[in-house]
């Protein structure tokens, strides 16, 4: 019997309130989700209220199949929650509510033993922006295994990330993924010049990462490693709105480094499945299962 990779994303877990309800958010969840819907084993490490919105979180994690085990119940602090707005071009902004229950992530044992048996992880700043859960985090990545995947979402959600906070985490970090915004944001913090491929280039030798991940919205993609290039220019695509697509582009970025593939398939299956997390409604939409044999066996 084949035997399925563990992946998991640390950090926030809340509802986001969106302009056409309320729908399960935080890109730790999303980002197991996916990756869970890839054919991984995904697993959410967060804590929510003891609350009726935790216990509808942690229902909901269950019927998307999802390991919740390690998701804590919090007795003082609420479930956490996110006000979406969507712009004409289906960009999202976010009003995160601070002193959620995830702010709280607490390190023990049940943590510690999961760590060295993942085969990656995604973090982010947000979740890091309470110092509980962020030495949390800083904990458990450093148990993981020298080869576990430690992918660094940097997700900049003003005002909560310090340059602290960042440079912190690149340390941390073997893969990093960013958009065009974030890339410039972090160039200035660091002082790192130079055009795009550049700055990503110095990136990655300055902090010693196996890979960088820049993302271009429609434009599509960039991928370096280790002196290797990888260019998509996306694929044209309905938007309905873009919540979710960056989580989807990393959790596919995972699975097919975890695959084996060589970066243009990387690139290519990450566009693929972003692009149809915009065309439907919400964070995680089903996905096709032409979409899901793309990292499973298909061609």
């Amino acid at each position: 019997m084949r035997v399925k990779h563990i992946v998991a994303g640390i950090g926030e877990l809340l509802w986001d309130e969106l302009p056409g309800g309320r729908a399960l958010g935080g890109a730790p969840g999303n980002f197991a989700w996916h990756a869970h819907a890839l054919g991984l084993t995904g697993v959410v490490i967060s804590r929510v209220g003891d609350d009726e919105d935790g216990r509808e979180i942690l229902e909901r994690l269950g019927d998307l199949g999802l390991r919740r085990d390690l998701v804590e119940k919090d007795p003082a602090h609420p479930t956490g929650l996110s006000t979406v707005s969507v712009d004409s071009a289906g960009v999202p902004s976010f009003h995160v509510h601070e002193n959620a229950a995830w702010d709280f992530i607490s390190p023990g044992p049940e943590l510690y033993r999961a760590a060295p048996l993942v085969d990656a992880v995604n973090f982010g700043t947000l979740g890091q922006r309470c110092p509980v859960s962020r030495q949390t985090t800083r904990e458990f990545l450093a148990r993981t295994r020298p080869e576990a995947i430690r992918l660094f979402d940097l997700n900049l959600r003003p005002p909560h990330y310090t340059r602290e906070v960042i440079a912190e985490s690149l340390a941390l970090a073997s893969v990093v993924k960013l958009n065009d915004h974030e890339l410039s944001v972090v160039s200035d913090m660091f002082g790192i010049c130079g055009d795009g491929r550049e700055r990503v280039r110095r990136m990655a030798g300055e902090f010693g990462l196996d890979l960088v991940a820049l993302t271009l919205g429609e434009k599509g993609s960039v991928l370096y490693s280790r002196g290797s290039w990888s260019v998509h220019t996306g694929v044209a695509t309905p938007v309905i709105d873009t919540v979710g697509a960056g989580d989807a582009f990393a959790a596919s970025l995972v699975a097919g480094m975890i695959a084996g593939f060589d970066l243009d398939r990387i690139n290519d299956r990450a566009n693929r499945v972003a692009s149809f997390v915009c065309s439907r409604p919400g964070a995680t939409p089903e996905l096709p299962a032409g979409i899901r044999r793309m990292f499973t066996g298909g061609s």
